[in-house]
């Protein structure tokens, strides 16, 4: 993987991104090996370093959960509470100062961005539109489409009984109804978001209160170790996964590893 830095970029430009092939050798049926091709993305990262400088690339790697999660959840326009207001996700930048929900600021410390096609047959990435009031009322305030890595804080109905009302980081495609939550296509590629702060928070995002990155437990364990030397590479403050310190809320049961 190669990641290449321009110090002076503002921020990651919103350029037109495709798949490429990453090609590997399994065994046919019939004893020869042959090519198996599996599906990468570019992604594109803004990032502070530990000496505050600004750093600024993109890399290609494969389009696996625990690359996609990690630049998927925030919509072109959607709205961040900061110390000075509702900002749009696109317009962030790395020093901004997030409010979480405890009522502390946090500064954000990483954007990540990509291109997705949702309506792509070969990599299908739908996105989940929430209507206004679904959550509660103004949560929504408007209606919100988020993508497949956002988490939202909310204590699912099916799940009371486990965890005796507590709050959970859940998945919003878990949350679809067909009529207040419902899933989308877009037939044109679409740009996705998604943040760190220097602490895993809960933050607002029009009126909803979701997380910021963290990659769970689960999740890199399931990769070979140059893919998790790899996908830590995109995070210029972090050397370890532990870096990431602990979760602000616990997650939904069985869901740590999407």
């Amino acid at each position: 993987m190669t990641l290449t830095a321009n110090p002076a970029a503002a921020r990651p430009a919103a350029r037109k991104t495709g798949y490429g092939m990453m090609t590997s050798s399994m065994p046919s049926s019939n004893g020869p090996k042959v090519a198996a091709q599996m599906p990468k993305r570019t992604y594109e990262v803004a990032a502070l370093r530990e000496d505050t400088s600004l750093f600024i690339g993109q890399s290609s790697a494969p389009a696996i959960p625990l690359f996609e999660n990690a630049f998927s959840a925030f919509t072109h326009g959607s709205l961040i509470q900061t110390t000075l207001g509702p900002i749009a996700v696109e317009d962030l930048q790395p020093g901004d100062m997030v409010q979480t929900a405890t009522g502390e600021a946090a500064e954000l410390t990483w954007v990540g961005t990509s291109t997705f096609s949702p309506a792509d047959a070969g990599k299908r990435t739908p996105l989940i539109r929430i209507m206004p009031d679904a959550l509660g009322q103004s949560r929504p305030e408007r209606s919100l489409t988020v993508g497949p890595g956002a988490r939202i804080l909310h204590t699912p109905p099916a799940l009371r009984g486990i965890a005796d009302g507590k709050q959970l980081l859940t998945p919003a495609s878990k949350l679809v109804d067909g009529v207040n939550v419902i899933e989308i296509t877009p037939p044109t590629p679409t740009r996705l978001f998604h943040i760190c702060l220097s602490r895993h928070a809960v933050i607002n995002v029009d009126g909803i209160e979701m997380e910021t990155f963290h990659p769970g437990a689960q999740a890199p364990r399931e990769v070979s170790h140059s893919l998790r030397d790899r996908f830590i590479s995109l995070f210029p403050r972090i050397s370890h996964l532990s870096d990431f310190g602990p979760l602000a809320h616990p997650r939904a049961p069985d869901l740590d590893a999407h």
